[in-house]
């Protein structure tokens, strides 16, 4: 891939490998662990598919928040405390993640599922420095747990190799993994260089067939996944972190999502080729 150069002042973790042939395209300090926000909600889907595979879970199993704890409550990113219904099964809440990162709903399955499990079974699956660390907290204790998440570039980007091939748990489960990543609606990060229709872009007819997450804090971009170029066949998965010091050099957004576009254009020119 092309050079890029990206701001300095930025903490990164980058890997962008080709999903074909697994050859590394380009990479930043992919085994520096961040802050990753949402993208540890991709150990949990992970974790939920897993206990249905076991048959601990169904996907139509209903959950109903007015009997879940009311911690799990989050009045922030989604659309779950917006709605009236009270009762939703488990499939429809994987897809309130994988649309709008939806934080009630994350809760709501981290519940059913288990914290301890989404970890445990994480590490078993050989990711050691990438984890769901804690529920969504709309404070978090000045003496706890700094953030939701943690990741590397390097272990996130092969989640995604393994998700592409068929191989995350199993084909089934990576099928339902896929499906409700392919409904994000966040393509403000590397995924806007494939100009695909934010709100409908699971169609075989799109140029570009993108699966992704992403996580976002005032000082935290992260955008994980894989995409295929379905005229040329190509395809890249990718795992693109950035962290910066807000108290040293301010608010860093700008500068961060025009690199993270810049990465996304270059993977765009590859997957053309």
């Amino acid at each position: 891939m092309e050079r890029i150069n990206l701001d300095e002042r930025v903490e990164w973790s980058i890997e962008v490998r080709d999903a074909g042939s697994g050859a590394m395209l380009f990479d930043r300090t992919p085994d520096v662990v961040l802050r990753t926000a949402s993208i540890g909600k991709l150990f949990l889907l992970m974790e939920i598919m897993h206990q249905v595979r076991d048959g601990e879970l169904d996907l139509h199993e209903v959950i109903d928040r007015t009997r879940m704890s009311p911690e799990c409550r989050c009045e922030d990113s989604g659309l779950l405390y917006l709605l009236e219904q009270d009762t939703l099964s488990v499939r429809d809440l994987g897809f309130l993640v994988g649309a709008f990162s939806d934080n009630y709903a994350t809760n709501l399955l981290i519940e059913r599922a288990g914290l301890d499990r989404v970890q445990s079974f994480a590490v078993a699956q050989g990711f050691e420095r990438s984890a769901l660390l804690d529920y969504v907290r709309m404070v978090r204790p000045a003496n706890g747990i700094g953030d939701m998440s943690c990741g590397c570039a390097s272990e996130l980007c092969d989640y995604m190799m393994q998700l592409q091939a068929g191989s995350l748990v199993s084909s089934e489960a990576s099928a339902q993994i896929e499906r409700w990543l392919g409904a994000d609606t966040d393509t403000s990060m590397a995924a806007g260089a494939f100009n695909v229709d934010p709100l409908a872009h699971w169609e075989e007819s799109e140029p570009f067939r993108l699966r992704h997450k992403t996580g976002t804090e005032s000082d935290v971009r992260c955008d994980v996944g894989f995409v295929r170029c379905m005229p040329t066949g190509r395809a890249v998965a990718y795992a693109i972190l950035a962290n910066w010091d807000k108290t040293r050099y301010g608010d860093l957004r700008d500068a961060v999502l025009a690199d993270m576009r810049a990465i996304g254009d270059v993977m765009r020119r590859h997957l053309e080729r």
